[in-house]
Parts: C-alpha cells; structure tokens; sequence
C-alpha cells in the first residue's frame, strides 16, 4: 500500500490526518516540522508528501524546494490557510502538485491524494518502460555474433554518441528500425522521444501533415491543430523509414526542414524551429533511385553522412541459430507452452532456406511453428512448406535481385506474361494476386510488406491488391498498421 508522509507544526491536525488516510489503507508517517520531513523523506521509501505551508524554522516552500532537488517526481500537497493561497499558487509553480486549504472536506483531502498517487505511480512506470527500452536497445543486446553484425555493432557504437543523420539501408526484415532505436537509446538523446514514421504508409497530403503538423481548419477534416512528428522528436530522433517512397514535391519539403531545421506547419505561416536526429531507412539502393531519378540527389547526400547497410540474413547464417534460439524461448514464454527443442533436419532446413523476408521471416515461423507443434521437439515436417521445400516456391530468386529493380515486377512462377494491370480471365485476379494467395495457403498468412517484398511493388501498391482480394472474399484483415496480416476467408480455407 502507498506511503504517505504528513507534515505539520499542529499536532491535532497529524492525528487528524493520520485516523483518516489510515481508514482508506494508506500507511502513514508523521513529522512536526520540516526538518523531521526531511530526514523521513531520506530514509523511506514514499509516495506523496501532504505539508503545511507555515511552519516554524523551515516553511512549506523551501521544503518543496528541497524534495523537489532530493526527487522531483514525488508528489508534494500544501495545506495552506485560506487567506494564503496566492503562495499557494506560488508553489504549484515551483513543483508543488496540488494545494488544499484549511478547513478542508475530507472527500476534497481524498481526491487530491488519490490523484497525487496515480501521477507518481505513472511517473514510475514510465521510468521503469524507459529504463527497460535502454535495456533492450542497447547494441551489444542485438541478436548475431557474425562478422557482417560485428561490423554493425562498431558502427553503432561510433556514431551513436555524435549528431550525425544516419542512413540505414537494407531489404525489408532486416531491423533497420531495432537498429535506430540502438542508436537514439545509445545517444545523448536517449531521455528524449524516438519518433517514427513510414513514409510509405500514407498518401503525400497526410505524410506532409504527419510530419510537420497542420493548423485548424487547413483542410477539410483538420478540425484542430496538431503538431507533427518533427515537433513530437524536439531534442530527440526522428525515423523516417521507407524514406524512398517520399514524392519528389515532398522530398523539397523535407529538404528545406534538414536543412535548416525549421518548417510550417500545413496551412500556417508561423516558421517552427526544432533540434532533431535524423535516422532515415530505406529498403532500396537510393544509388539508383537517384540515377532513375525517382529520388532527389541533393536529399540523398544530406541523408547519407552516415551509412549503416545492413546484411540480410542469408549473409549472416551463422547467425540463425542464435535468432532461432532467441525466437523459441520468446515464444514459448508468451504462449505459455513448454520450452521446445529443434531437431537438427530441422535446423538444417532453416539454415538452408533463403529467407527473402529475412529476420522478421524467421521470426514468423518459429511463432507458428511454437503454436502449431504437436510436441516440444520441433521436426522438420513441423515447418512451414516452403521452408521445407524452398525450390518449390520460387521466392529466393526475389532477393537475388539487386535492391532499386523497377516498381512494376516481371511475372513468373509459371503465368503468362501480361500489361501492367492486366488480369486473367478466368478469376479476374493479377498472377501476383494469385500467387499471394497461394502463399497464404501454404503459410498462413501474408504482411502488406512481404506482398510487396515477393512483387517487387511498393508497398501502397501491394495495399491497393490486398484490398482488392479482401473485397473478392478471398482473404480477411487482422489486426492494424504494421502488426496486420491477411488469412485466408472460411470458404476459401475449406477449399
């Protein structure tokens, strides 16, 4: 039960106090001056702090300013007479949380307590997320011990501590955003919020809003202001993942805003001015986009101060059965299933594999695999198919493919070539369509990204499809954003 510290120069008003929060459960500790308050303070462990503003010796508000030197986040109430509250008011402004004044209503005295204890329980729960977040995302706690990752890991621990935009380029799965949350929670900016955005999740008038906000009533629907993701990441970091699938008018935009770090918001005329990292991804080569012209050159060099490339996994197998490892035991720790074991047929067929969707590919069959198993030792025909069998579908060739390969992909696997668009008769669906489905039927499921990644199409291409196919009833929606799979429909499943 939470600890409450009373201090007050009136005896009546400690025993007062001390009958009525012991009633509601609290544990109580008294002290009549704030001298004795602060010894208490240092020797316990409290969750609020209830003083008179007048004492003797030491008053009310330099108290407050001791605590609040000594733990800013414990909550501090002033009871103060009513002809006091302009001080009152006073030390609100110097960290007081709130102030009561005498007589007071008990059920006032309450609710001030109760909201007291909530903001300090929140204030330490949130601590405890950020310290668990430096925890994590430190780089030595990344998965892989091969020389490819090793390489990774010095490069992180160089430019983390410095200002320096970072590029981060890889195919998609590979972590380029665990490996930008190591780099902000390595930084002088790790107290500061990380603020993400994928660039190609959204249309260019949203992306444009999301990114530097918009003023009320700049277009049809903005019935508020609201700030944008460069004012979200003051004094902290910005992600800009998928920054390839920014239209070139927006990439002036944002060229202008890295720049000079300043900007409008959507609508507004005031000009911004912020302190933010920049730390941009994309899964392309932007090389190429610049020399096809589809990505700006002058946006490219401000990008690339720092470039991170990241290996996918078929460079780094040696690092598989650490991540197959790392995978069970979270799996079987979130399922509350038995530890599970690989065969090694097993572990040979994923070291095998090409994994085209690499870590986050490997990541998602090891959890089907933990829910599916009808034992705790995982064989080989506990695998998906096309792991099983890799030269059946078709999809390492995906990968081999060099990275900026056009937006419109080749059709193969065994369908006819057609126009761009073009369906086949007989089921009104693109080849593509129809080889998405049949991936969902071997796998499970598919990811609006691994649609793209297997078409070689952009990602809000890819979304456009998987609606189509979702209206045809051929497959449902789970989940939102970037958790959001598609399954296969009942009618199609019993097929």
């Amino acid at each position: 039960m939470e600890t409450i510290l009373i201090i007050d120069d009136e005896p009546n008003y400690l025993l007062v106090l001390e009958e009525l929060l012991s009633d509601e459960g609290y544990t109580v500790i008294t002290a009549e001056t704030a001298v004795q308050g602060l010894e208490t303070i240092q020797a316990n462990d409290l969750d609020a702090i209830i003083t008179d503003m007048k004492m003797p010796g030491m008053d009310g508000m330099s108290l407050l300013e001791q605590v609040s030197a000594f733990n800013p986040d414990l909550p501090v109430i002033m009871m103060t007479a009513f002809g006091s509250v302009s001080n009152a008011v006073e030390a609100m402004k110097k960290g007081a949380f709130d102030y009561i004044t005498k007589p007071f209503a008990n059920d006032e005295l309450k609710l001030t307590i109760k909201k007291a204890l909530e903001h300090h329980q929140l204030l330490r729960s949130n601590k405890q997320l950020h310290e668990e977040l430096l925890e994590r995302y430190q780089f030595d706690n990344i998965i892989g011990k091969s020389a490819p990752m090793q390489r990774i890991y010095q490069l992180i621990e160089k430019v983390a501590p410095t200002r320096a935009t970072v590029l981060i380029t890889g195919e998609s799965g590979t972590g380029k955003e665990l490996i930008a949350r190591a780099i902000h929670y390595n930084s002088q900016r790790r107290q500061k919020p990380f603020i993400s955005v994928n660039c190609g999740a959204l249309p260019e008038n949203l992306l444009e809003s999301e990114l530097f906000g918009h003023e009320k009533g700049s277009f049809s629907g903005a019935v508020s202001l609201r700030k944008g993701r460069f004012e979200l990441a003051h004094q902290g970091t910005l992600f800009l993942d998928e920054i390839s699938e920014m239209s070139p008018s927006l990439q002036v935009k944002l060229l202008r805003a890295l720049q000079e770090m300043t900007f409008e918001r959507v609508g507004g005329t005031e000009t911004l001015k912020v302190d933010v990292r920049i730390v941009a991804a994309s899964n392309r080569n932007l090389k190429i986009e610049v020399a096809e012209e589809r990505f700006r050159s002058d946006l490219f060099y401000r990008l690339n101060v720092v470039h991170i490339p990241l290996p996918p996994l078929r460079a780094r197998r040696d690092d598989i059965p650490l991540l197959v490892d790392h995978f069970l035991r979270k799996y079987t720790a979130e399922n509350a299933t038995a530890p599970h074991t690989l065969e090694r047929p097993a572990l040979a067929a994923l070291m095998d594999y090409g994994w085209p969707g690499n870590v986050r590919e490997l990541e998602n069959v090891i959890e089907r695999t933990v829910i599916l198993s009808s034992g705790d030792c995982i064989g080989l025909d506990d695998l998906p198919h096309e792991v099983r069998s890799p030269e059946a579908q078709g999809v390492e060739s995906v990968r081999n493919e060099p990275s900026g390969a056009a937006t419109e992909p080749r059709e193969r696997d065994g369908f006819p070539e057609l126009e761009p668009g073009e369906r086949l008769l007989d089921s009104g669906m693109k080849p593509r369509q129809l080889k998405a489905l049949d991936f969902v039927k071997s796998r499970g499921f598919i990811t609006n990204k691994y649609y793209s990644q297997l078409n070689e199409i952009s990602e809000r291409h890819a979304l456009r499809e998987l609606n189509e196919m979702v209206e045809l009833g051929l497959i449902n929606r789970i989940g939102k954003g970037r958790g959001c799979r598609y399954i296969l429909t009942a009618a199609e499943a019993s097929e």
